[in-house]
């Protein structure tokens, strides 16, 4: 689909700078650009890019000021890499805009099914499921029975919601990702053996919330597990039973979180955090990589390392031990001095 200038500048509230009725018909990086293309600049690391592209027109800032010749037409905004945000957004949009229901899709006779939806061939709707207005599903994806999707909600090739699970509305929940499979609990019994713990309860996953591909959400023993508003899971991350993430958290792949654990919100878990169960992590707190997380943590700190502790304090460990080795020779060498 082709756009002129005029009509982006429309969409972002901006201004062109050039010819307003040039055409683009795909957006590209500023060193790759070429006709038809829409790039943006915003970071000064790319500016000297701007003289050379060859894309039709460049987004940029409003204060913007060129030192050379810019073959490209500008359209200028208040903030270039917001904007551009914008276009991807509308650009994926128009990309995934699909509605009807396939004739290979089974929904049971039970399920009630929103307005203006998608539903791809091989997805399976159970009974008394109901897929909210304008949601997306995705083929070979299986919604069980009693589960709720919420309006504008994408659940994409290859999800499966377990029975009795609730997905807000504006979710999206990539392919291969699980919720509601059964949480990780069996109790030993005197044989050596494990008796098996079944989980009753479910999975809430609230508005707003995007999950990675093939990350898997527990569903609770009793009660729920609860993903908040906003929270969002990168691929390959774990979240066990019981347990609560707060709104506007966000998880790095190939962190997992043990079971009756909780976790507050705005907080950060870089890639390959780890937290053991039945503690609770505080509000504002950020999780450095590969950290493993052992005890109750408050608000408003950065930790790091395993078991985590204080940035600042674990960062001077570090340096420690990296020095170990000069400390232990001049240890030796005064000890040779004293026998002396």
């Amino acid at each position: 689909m082709k756009f002129t200038l005029n009509q982006i500048a429309a969409m972002l509230g901006g201004t062109v700078e050039g010819n307003p009725e040039a055409q683009v018909w795909q957006l590209c990086k500023i060193e790759e650009g070429q006709e038809g293309g829409l790039s943006f600049l915003a970071n000064t690391k790319y500016t000297n890019y701007i003289y050379d592209t060859k894309a039709t027109a460049v987004i940029v800032s409003n204060d913007f000021v060129g030192e050379h010749p810019i073959s490209a037409s500008l359209v200028r905004v208040a903030e270039p890499y917001l904007a551009f945000a914008t276009l991807l957004k509308k650009y994926n949009e128009m990309q995934l805009d699909k509605r009807g229901v396939d004739p290979l899709a089974f929904i049971s006779p039970s399920a009630t099914i929103g307005k203006d939806c998608y539903i791809g061939p091989f997805a399976f709707v159970g009974d008394n499921a109901t897929i909210g207005d304008n949601a997306k599903i995705y083929p070979h994806t299986y919604v069980g029975d009693g589960c709720k999707v919420g309006n504008g909600t994408t659940l994409f090739a290859g999800v499966r919601v377990y029975q009795n699970c609730f997905i807000g509305s504006r979710c999206i929940i990539h392919s291969g990702a699980v919720i509601g499979a059964d949480g990780f609990g069996f109790a030993p019994t005197p044989d050596g053996s494990y008796q098996k713990i079944d989980q009753i309860g479910n999975v809430v996953v609230e508005d707003d919330v995007e999950i990675g591909a093939n990350t898997t959400i527990d569903r609770s023993t009793m009660g729920s597990t609860v993903i908040h508003q906003g929270v969002k899971i990168d691929n390959l991350c774990q979240i066990a039973h019981n347990v609560v993430i707060g709104k506007n958290t966000a998880m790095a792949s190939q962190s997992g979180i043990a079971g009756s654990s909780k976790v507050g919100e705005h907080c950060i878990l870089a890639g390959q955090v780890g937290v053991v169960g039945h503690i609770s992590v505080g509000n504002n707190v950020t999780i450095a990589a590969q950290s493993g997380v052992t005890r109750n943590i408050p608000d408003n700190v950065t930790i790091l390392g395993s078991p985590a502790t204080d940035a600042i304090k674990q960062r001077k460990i570090y340096v420690y031990q990296r020095n170990l080795e000069q400390l232990f020779k001049r240890v030796e060498e005064l000890e040779k001095q004293l026998k002396k």
